[in-house]
């Protein structure tokens, strides 16, 4: 049988992937330190619907301990891969704690990469984000395109986990994929992303904080296409880098537009300068991931919205108390 470890399984993308490996009959070693970055009741939530399937392991493990790391790692060999989801995220919270983000992103990923090379695992996947590109990038934007100038830390952060993977790869062999991810949304999203937080404030009739005049737009893909990609990417690739991203771009007033038919309430617009460190639009050239993996975004932006709407007001006992700052 099969056993990848996954960083970040209580992570909004993590608990979809370990689910997802779950199902196809794969071990899963799911590391994460339940750190209180945001709201820790949607990681419990997530952790509470993998910590009774057969073949999870859960480990509460900070990837900056490299003795705790290490210890995981020979407790778990054999290991056919590590995929990667844990990490500091957030281009705003990056400008305002940027050491944190230097120590998860950058000296975490090298903890790792030390524990693949002493303990002989043959698979690395990176989660990397869209974020790397700047702000002048092609649309759509292939892989090709300068990613030399990070508006934020947390861009810069990512962007120095991928060279250090190259390193490795380069030096000792290492196979690794490293996903770019464009927006990533769904059920128990991270609650200071817009799609959690506009359908929490739409329907707790709270007043909605938008960043400009809402012209601004987003390649949004759908958590269940990221998880799918991303464990195809699990196969022998040497070194690449791939684009996983949605096939709809959808403006902000087009986004809260479609909240408030669905939750049947009327937003509560209040408008607030552009923030300087966000992208004004992206947009994913997903040539490669065709190419590489034959993967291609299914869900659509409507189906998935309505899907995180349903998840919300299924939850609402506890989600709408969720803190989204």
């Amino acid at each position: 049988m099969q056993r990848i470890l996954v960083t970040g399984a209580a992570g909004f993308i993590g608990q979809k992937v370990s689910e997802f490996l779950l199902n196809d009959g794969i071990e899963v070693i799911g590391v994460d330190n339940l750190c209180e970055t945001y709201d820790v009741r949607l990681k419990e939530w997530r952790l509470s619907q993998l910590e009774n399937q057969p073949g999870f392991y859960f480990r509460r493990v900070d990837i900056c301990d490299s003795d705790m790391l290490r210890e995981t790692f020979n407790e778990s060999t054999p290991l056919d891969g590590v995929i990667h989801l844990a990490a500091r995220a957030g281009v705003r919270q990056s400008l305002e704690n940027p050491a944190a983000f230097i120590q998860t992103n950058i000296t975490g990923t090298m903890n790792l990469l030390e524990c693949c090379r002493q303990f002989e695992v043959p698979k690395f996947v990176l989660a990397s984000t869209s974020s790397i590109y700047g702000a002048n990038a092609p649309l759509p934007t292939p892989e090709t395109a300068d990613s030399s100038h990070p508006l934020q830390p947390y861009a810069a952060s990512k962007k120095a986990a991928e060279v250090l993977c190259h390193s490795y790869h380069h030096n000792y062999g290492l196979d690794v994929t490293v996903f770019r991810y464009f927006t990533v949304y769904g059920p128990a999203a991270r609650p200071d992303m817009a799609m959690f937080r506009f359908t929490q404030w739409i329907a707790e009739d709270r007043p909605l904080r938008l960043n400009g005049d809402g012209t601004q737009s987003r390649g949004f893909t759908y958590v269940d296409d990221i998880a799918r990609g991303t464990i195809l990417g699990l196969k022998p690739l040497g070194y690449d880098v791939i684009n996983l991203g949605g096939h709809e771009e959808l403006r902000m007033l087009d986004l809260i537009h479609m909240m408030e038919s669905l939750l049947q309430k009327k937003a509560r617009i209040v408008t607030l300068p552009f923030n300087q460190a966000d992208m004004r639009t992206n947009l994913a050239d997903i040539t490669r991931a065709r190419q590489a993996l034959g993967w291609e975004p299914l869900v659509s932006v409507q189906e998935g919205v309505r899907n995180l709407v349903e998840w919300y007001l299924r939850e609402r006992a506890w989600t709408s108390l969720v803190r989204t700052e």
